[in-house]
């Protein structure tokens, strides 16, 4: 008999990793009849009708709800709800109560898990400790040489309290096996793997409208377009491919607060918002190669979205993005590359020279994405659950 799991999510309905794969985690669970109540914020409150074994209770968040980002806040008055959610997840029975961060979701999870007496799981979803170091540089960069050392000093004291709620938990989940490690180290928690997975019907090659034989170079981007996914990079990299005499058209989907900084670097870009669905495997399709500068992400589904479509990625040494075409690499070859910021338009300028090595990549690409199923990252979920049952 598989667990009732009551799931908090920090987000559902939104544009980031964690919301992607929680609305796959909820799918999965209606694919597998595996009884799940997902707690989650929403436009409005209301109790969604069940759909077999699968319950949703969603809560509006009041207009005193802070911003966090262009698509995400935090409510101080969630309290509100705290009836409400007791009754329901009582109701409801779970085995288990998993969350995915410190939001206000994930502070009811882990009081009802202790309310009742059931043991809690945590994912990790997001590297708070960075981002909150990187947001700091709106007053460090006016510091000197104490710039750094602030920027570290907030980049160490956010670690030690994420870690502490984290030590709530009996059993956690990381996207990539280096997360995994910190984790075990700063929680004394035993930690698995949740990767992300990635829907190869949506995502492919055969999405592509370009003309044969159209020789535009088009770089792309996908994500949120702010500080701390290092998007000051892209008008670098156009620079420096320019004066090397490559001319690339840029295509960036997404929205943050760097939008117009690149807007106004970027002139002749195409700032396209955030796409969904058709529009964007489209987008992903009609793309030479996938740009991906952020040195915080833990995985990078955008970069594996990517790679499905048979877009080759160039990315970072740090975090999730670069376990991906380490992964790749080990299973069906080369799949893009790993390079240091300055380094970047060099790494691009090399691919370019090679054509055949390319193409190569974009096959390799393909066939990585078509091993990784979102069923097989939930199963095995599932698997290091009854450790703590």
């Amino acid at each position: 008999m598989p667990p009732r799991i009551a799931y908090f999510p920090d987000s559902f309905h939104e544009v980031n990793g964690v919301a992607h794969t929680s609305r796959n985690f909820a799918a999965y669970a209606r694919r597998h009849y595996v009884p799940m109540l997902c707690v989650r914020a929403g436009q409005t409150t209301r109790r969604l009708d069940p759909e077999g074994s699968f319950e949703a209770l969603e809560l509006g968040r009041s207009p005193l709800a802070v911003k966090m980002e262009k698509d995400l806040s935090f409510d101080p008055l969630f309290f509100r709800y705290s009836g409400l959610i007791s009754e329901t997840v009582r109701a409801f029975r779970p085995n288990i109560i998993h969350i995915t961060g410190p939001s206000e979701l994930g502070i009811f999870g882990a009081y009802f898990a202790w309310q009742l007496g059931i043991p809690l799981a945590a994912s990790w979803h997001t590297n708070i400790h960075e981002y909150a170091g990187r947001r700091m540089r709106w007053l460090s960069r006016h510091m000197g040489a104490f710039g750094p050392k602030i920027e570290h000093g907030v980049e160490t004291g956010s670690l030690d309290a994420v870690s502490r709620f984290y030590r709530l938990a009996k059993v956690l989940y990381a996207p990539n096996p280096e997360l995994c490690t910190l984790l075990e180290r700063t929680t004394g928690r035993p930690c698995h793997l949740m990767q992300r997975g990635v829907d190869t019907n949506i995502f492919t090659p055969a999405k592509r409208t370009r003309a044969a034989n159209d020789g535009q170079l088009v770089l792309g981007y996908v994500g949120r377009l702010s500080v701390e996914k290092n998007v000051a990079l892209l008008p670098r990299i156009d620079a420096e491919l320019r004066e090397q005499g490559v001319r690339p058209r840029w295509l960036i989907a997404g929205h943050g607060a760097e939008e117009a900084a690149l807007r106004s670097a970027l002139g002749d870009a195409a700032i396209v918002g955030v796409l969904h669905g058709e529009d964007l495997a489209q987008a992903y399709a009609n793309l030479d190669l996938f740009v991906f500068p952020s040195h915080t992400d833990t995985f990078g589904n955008v970069v594996l979205e990517a790679l499905a479509s048979g877009v080759p990625a160039i990315v970072t040494p740090d975090g999730g993005p670069a376990h991906i075409l380490h992964a790749a690499e080990a299973f069906t070859g080369p799949v893009g590359c790993i390079a240091r910021d300055d380094d970047f338009s060099q790494a691009i300028a090399r691919l370019l020279a090679q054509p055949e090595a390319l193409a190569a990549m974009r096959a390799s690409a393909r066939d990585y994405a078509l091993c990784c199923s979102w069923d097989a990252v939930f199963d095995r979920v599932l698997a290091a659950y009854p450790i703590v049952l």
